[in-house]
């Protein structure tokens, strides 16, 4: 071959090798979707336009939020799993719930929650609060568990969707306490918190954010907090462990994740980027005005280790409780 020939085709292999590497330190040279796999208004929707705004200015390109909800979740979940790899299609998570449907679910979805998506960056948690109707002869949590208990199928209690955590929480104080309740489903908070209100049904484990003005107005009674440790937002009301209990702790956590395959330069950016703004002062009082409290950020191992904790917890309830997805 001659020498000149030689020496174009080597140039031409070795700008061809940097050429991934060029593209990829042009990451992101547009616009990036992140998709919130729930109905605008609700708790995802909110923490999720708050981590696109930011990470808009950090990224330096537009971070879009697109809301495709449907089947609890899972419609924008699989979206985002079958999404090209390349850092461009993120999924706004509420990693608890997607837990939850992963094992109520399970062999039915078509995509595998920890093998098709990869934890970026935990973002926070928000908190549950036991309430009930005013009605209900009970003022703390251990003359709830008395009440009902002392009155078979007398109480009724409200749930937001099958793999919610409202539910989740509500079916582990009915197997842990042996209550006979009856359980209301409901499609969503809105209309759970407005029976519950008007006194259709009598209790109801709920978001904070979601109860709280109602509990303020006097229309509900907060009897217990689902955290380890009492809230800043509800500093009077105690936990549910105060009241006795061993180890009850159900809060839903919200992460950002990626599609499996996507380059571990782009995660660590993104993981980087997301972690910053958890640490910064102006958005940990944004999130908590909506009810979101921020969590130290985390690297992605870390990340997928408390998916896989998730997963782990919420099989093990589910299984406990016999709550089934069509209920």
């Amino acid at each position: 071959m001659p020498q000149i020939l030689r020496r174009g085709l080597c140039a031409a292999l070795a700008t061809a090798a940097l050429l991934p590497a060029a593209a990829l330190a042009a990451w992101p040279d547009h616009a990036v979707k992140l998709v919130v796999p729930y109905p605008p208004g609700g708790a995802t929707d909110v923490i999720g336009r708050i981590v696109a705004q930011r990470l808009s200015t950090a990224l330096g390109q537009q971070v879009v939020v697109d809301n495709r909800g449907g089947a609890g979740g899972n419609i924008g979940a699989d979206l985002v799993a079958k999404a090209k790899p390349d850092g461009y299609t993120l999924l706004m998570a509420a990693m608890t719930s997607h837990s939850t449907m992963a094992r109520l679910e399970r062999g039915k979805l078509a995509y595998d929650l920890q093998k098709d998506l990869v934890p970026v960056q935990v973002v926070g948690y928000v908190p549950l609060v036991f309430v009930v109707h005013p009605s209900v002869p009970a003022t703390s949590f251990q003359q709830l568990v008395s009440f009902a208990k002392g009155n078979p199928k007398k109480l009724t209690y409200a749930s937001s969707g099958a793999g919610a955590p409202q539910r989740m929480a509500v079916e582990m104080f009915r197997v842990q306490s042996g209550a006979d309740m009856i359980h209301v489903p409901y499609k969503g908070s809105g209309p759970a918190m407005n029976d519950l209100i008007g006194g259709q049904v009598l209790m109801a484990a709920e978001t904070v954010p979601a109860a709280l003005q109602q509990v303020k107005a006097g229309k509900l009674r907060a009897l217990a907090v689902t955290t380890p440790q009492r809230i800043s937002m509800l500093p009077d009301v105690p936990t549910v462990n105060e009241s006795g209990w061993k180890d009850f702790d159900v809060v839903s956590t919200f992460g950002v994740m990626a599609p499996a395959g996507t380059p571990p330069e782009v995660l660590a950016r993104l993981n980087a980027e997301i972690g910053k703004i958890m640490q910064d002062p102006a958005a940990r009082e944004q999130f908590l005005q909506q009810g979101v409290y921020t969590l130290p950020p985390q690297s992605p191992a870390e990340a997928a280790g408390r998916l896989k904790a998730e997963v782990a917890k919420w099989s093990k309830v589910i299984d406990e409780t016999g709550v089934k997805a069509d209920e």
